[in-house]
């Protein structure tokens, strides 16, 4: 959960398509995209980045994939977009799942479709908000495949929305040197759909997160429901080095 981002009102953008991309890509970039042609594929390479946690002295940033090649690390609306560049490529369209979050601690991840199925690609601090293998019906149950993972001691998902970064117009999210942070604005302001969950529920699943971060500090919990649908973790997140993983 990246914990910057904050909602304001609808933008509106022109619909312009990524045309030419390629060519401004410098040798390292077109590497990448080269080597990386499945989202699989895609998942690994960036659950192998270190996670950027923009430490002090240094500033936010959001950075577009051609700083994700140069810097080699990046968080999750980073990781987002260097998915989408780099599947763009490969005929997947340029999507993105948006999570909002109660305590405005919201979520991003790339979004694509395979044989009628909706899976993702994701980076996090949270094991649980990585990718998905594309077994879901619609964008809605590959959203709710998220609610129990997105609890911590604040966090529950309210509403989600599935953007189409191509709404951006002629503004170079893929490949500026430039902080993109027009990514966020627009994606902060898109309509989002509701998602409800029982108060019930939500407080039990709340209780057993923060029962294993007493035992288990320097953790993150595994023991959820659905794991069979998850893509690859990190390699932070594997059973030998991570033993929440316990039902």
């Amino acid at each position: 959960m990246t914990g910057r981002l904050k909602r304001s009102s609808t933008t509106s953008v022109t619909p312009m398509d990524a045309e030419g991309t390629w060519l401004r890509m410098n040798r390292a970039e077109r590497a990448v995209v080269s080597r990386l042609r499945t989202p699989p594929q895609v998942q690994r390479y960036l659950n192998l980045l270190p996670y950027n946690t923009e430490p002090a002295p240094g500033r936010a940033t959001l950075r577009s994939f051609r700083g994700v090649v140069q810097r080699k690390t990046a968080h999750c609306l980073e990781a987002a977009l260097a998915a989408a560049v780099i599947l763009e490529q490969h005929a997947f369209p340029p999507l993105v799942l948006s999570f909002e979050s109660v305590d405005q601690l919201d979520h991003v991840l790339f979004v694509y479709q395979r044989a009628g199925r909706w899976g993702s690609i994701g980076r996090s601090r949270d094991p649980a908000l990585h990718g998905r293998k594309p077994v879901f019906r619609t964008p809605r149950d590959l959203a709710l495949s998220y609610v129990d993972g997105y609890i911590d001691y604040s966090g529950r998902i309210t509403g989600y929305a599935v953007v189409d970064l191509r709404i951006l117009g002629d503004y170079d999210w893929r490949l500026s040197d430039q902080n993109v942070w027009k990514v966020e604005r627009v994606l902060l302001d898109y309509p989002h759909r509701s998602i409800n969950s029982s108060d019930v529920r939500i407080d039990r699943l709340r209780r057993r997160y923060r029962e294993f971060r007493t035992s288990f500090p320097d953790r993150k919990p595994l023991y959820y429901k659905g794991r069979e649908r998850w893509s690859e973790l990190p390699p932070e997140f594997s059973p030998g080095r991570n033993r929440g993983s316990a039902s």
